[in-house]
């Protein structure tokens, strides 16, 4: 892993069925230009949904 520089920046996921915020996480949006989606246990849902990216 290398050093977080000026490109890396914190961003939040929300659940895809319940909308809420549950996880943050880093990207580098130097290299990764498009919103990020994974798949992630809700514990609101109580199952694993796909988490994508909010503003």
């Amino acid at each position: 892993m290398g050093i977080k520089g000026k490109n890396d920046r914190m961003v939040v996921l929300a659940c895809e069925d319940c909308k809420e915020r549950n996880y943050t996480t880093t990207k580098n949006k130097k290299t990764n230009k498009d919103r990020m989606e994974m798949k992630k246990h809700c514990p609101r849902c109580n199952r694993h949904t796909v988490h994508k990216e909010t503003k």
